[in-house]
């Protein structure tokens, strides 16, 4: 069935018309109707993508459970990976789309949370102060679902929910009904998780949120939330995670752009852009990019552990994505993937679900994220008729603070105190350090893929870089430095394997006086290796940004941390000779520390965070770097 008029007679006479999808993309005036079978797949690697002419080929349905390929974490809800193949194809113009889809009330019944206010504020409590405040990560997405029955035909209702989000919702990325016949997705979702066009890779995290609920903004309100430290480092936080997935499906990481203002009919959030170019396989870069931050947290794999510990039930489709699949006029492979939030799913027997979830920093509080969580699903659940309306529609056009000269001042001001490598086009080789040319070091990856990032600053120093997770076996003799780096947990836990064999790699490194540098959770290994007492901070050092004096050198540079190494001196013996510390002159807080063979940074050098990071990471390399290059057999070299 490939025209509108045959659909919404099917569903009008209570028959089903097939699978379908009617999607509107940003910025564009007409709606596309997407028709052809349905099936399932066990990988996102099985989902079609077959050549011929441009066009789409795959509309894709990826659960949150998905997330397993990655071999990360998750409640397994058994809910498939189901594809729409795009047979038919036709554009309709949103204005005759809108004259045509049902215009009656959606009416629902039995509409409850399933996690009352009540106890998503304790699960809030338990995370700030039992996950975040033991290490574990710097913020965490924790969902709930509203649950409802659906009058009427499931089908009609989700049209008529449709006309109303085109109508009244502002600011979506995608706006969208997808039927399968054995589920219908409808909603409004502000974010792009992913894109990939002419090679173009482009992720767009969201944070930050705005609740108003006039016909627009108020002003001042609204200055004071951009100045909000909260708000601020929230986005600081999920541009610094996503900025990691880009550094490994793009060659030369992501360059930010922004950061944007996004109004929407009941909120506004803060975002940024973020692009590089890059040549895997679509699907690959989906698998890797599984899921954003913005609905899952940071670090991404422990923020899925974290996840499981504290969500009673599996996510479905919630903070999944759809991707839409297909090429261009040269047959390269494009992708196009919002976010599944601001969405309801609904059966075919008429059950409705809403789920939403709040991210949860060290500034959070529990009212507050409860708040978040009702006003992030006001719009989907008014045009379910579970809420009231945005306000009735004020000036046309509407007024867009984004366009507001002191808006926007506030915004670009952001960008102010961050690492100019990340926002700034990057010539090739205008960062090279002439000693580390020909080099070859080792990041080893403690469960945080800042690591990724950290390769990218390597590399444009100069160095050929390996990258390889704690766990895989392999030597380091043929490296000429070895980086450790960060990750989460407890460094004092020292029975635990990650922790073991951190330090088992330091210490050999150690004992044989070979070049080494040492990140957050490997910069807490070491010192207590070099006989340091490591502390818990009274409160985290999470996405936090400091000035900070570094062997008598003032560094802006940003903390991804719990726990921290303290000295009374800014001198210490060591089994490995003398060891110089960089301290914190009001508690003894090592920031860093040098000796004549390695190196430690409690801060995190590649955090976008960290406006001096590449000037930090040029001074220690070059002290490092210092002695000649190894061999392939760990040998060094003369000349």
């Amino acid at each position: 069935m490939n025209t509108l008029h045959d659909l919404l007679a099917a569903v009008a006479d209570g028959g089903d018309p097939g699978p379908f999808a009617l999607v509107r993309r940003e910025g564009v005036d007409h709606v596309d109707l997407f028709t052809g079978p349905v099936g399932v797949a066990e990988r996102l690697a099985d989902l079609p993508l077959p050549g011929g002419g441009p066009g789409p080929r795959t509309l894709a349905l990826v659960p949150y459970r998905q997330i397993a390929e990655r071999g990360f974490a998750c409640v397994d809800d058994g809910v498939p990976l189901e594809y729409l193949t795009v047979t038919g194809h036709a554009e309709l113009p949103l204005a005759d789309l809108l004259a045509a889809l049902p215009a009656g009330p959606v009416v629902t019944d039995d509409a409850a949370f399933d996690v009352d206010d009540d106890e998503y504020a304790r699960i809030v409590e338990r995370v700030l102060t039992g996950e975040i405040g033991r290490g574990e990560g710097a913020n965490f997405v924790i969902h709930r679902t509203l649950h409802a029955t659906v009058r009427g035909v499931p089908l009609g209702a989700a049209l008529a929910a449709l006309g109303r989000l085109l109508r009244d919702e502002r600011g979506a990325y995608w706006t969208f009904l997808v039927h399968t016949g054995t589920r219908i997705l409808v909603g409004a979702s502000p974010e792009r998780h992913v894109s990939v066009d002419d090679g173009l890779v482009m992720m767009n995290p969201i944070s930050g949120t705005f609740r108003h609920t006039g016909t627009t903004a108020d002003r001042d309100g609204l200055l004071r939330f951009l100045h909000d430290p909260k708000e601020v480092e929230e986005l600081y936080m999920v541009l610094d995670e996503e900025l990691k997935m880009m550094a490994g499906v793009a060659e030369q990481g992501g360059q930010v752009v922004g950061p944007y203002l996004k109004e929407m009919a009941h909120l506004a959030h803060t975002e940024y852009l973020l692009a590089g170019r890059g040549t895997r396989d679509v699907r690959e870069v989906l698998r890797e990019t599984m899921f954003a931050p913005t609905v899952t947290g940071s670090p991404m794999q422990n923020a899925c552990r974290v996840i499981a510990r504290h969500e009673r039930t599996g996510r479905r489709y919630y903070s999944g994505v759809l991707a839409l699949l297909g090429r261009d006029a040269e047959g390269r492979q494009t992708v196009d993937a919002p976010i599944l939030i601001r969405t309801a799913e609904i059966s075919p027997t008429g059950r409705l679900r809403v789920s939403v979830g709040a991210t949860l920093v060290r500034h959070s509080t529990a009212a507050g994220e409860v708040a978040e969580t009702h006003a992030k699903a006001a719009g989907v659940l008014a045009a379910l008729g579970l809420g009231p309306q945005a306000a009735g529609a004020g000036p046309y056009p509407p007024v867009r603070w984004a366009d507001d000269p002191e808006v926007r001042a506030v915004l670009a001001a952001r960008n102010a105190p961050l690492a100019r490598f990340w926002l700034d086009q990057r010539a090739p080789g205008a960062a090279v350090l002439p000693g580390a040319v020909g080099r070859r070091a080792l990041v080893v990856d403690g469960e945080d893929t800042f690591t990724g990032m950290l390769a990218h600053q390597l590399r444009a120093l100069g160095l050929a870089v390996d990258v390889r997770p704690w766990h895989v076996g392999g030597d380091d003799d043929g490296y000429d430095l070895v980086v450790v780096g960060p990750g989460p947990g407890d460094p004092g836990a020292l029975d635990e394997p990650k922790m073991a064999a951190l330090r088992g790699l330091l210490a050999g490194r150690l004992d044989a006086g070979r070049p080494t540098l040492a990140v957050c959770l490997g910069h807490q290994l070491l010192s207590g290796l070099l006989g340091l007492a490591l502390h818990r901070r009274a409160a985290p050092y999470q996405g936090l940004q400091r000035h900070v004096s570094l062997f008598g050198v003032p560094r802006r540079v940003g903390f991804y941390s719990t726990f921290t190494a303290r000295s009374a001196t800014d001198r210490v013996g060591s089994p490995y000779g003398p060891v110089e510390l960089a301290r914190d002159p009001r508690d003894g807080s090592v920031h860093a520390l040098r000796g004549a063979t390695f190196a430690g940074v409690q801060f995190h050098p590649e955090s976008v965070l960290s406006r001096d990071g590449m000037a930090v990471l040029a001074e220690l390399l070059g002290q490092l770097l210092a002695r000649p290059a190894l061999t392939a057999h760990g040998d060094a070299e003369h000349g």
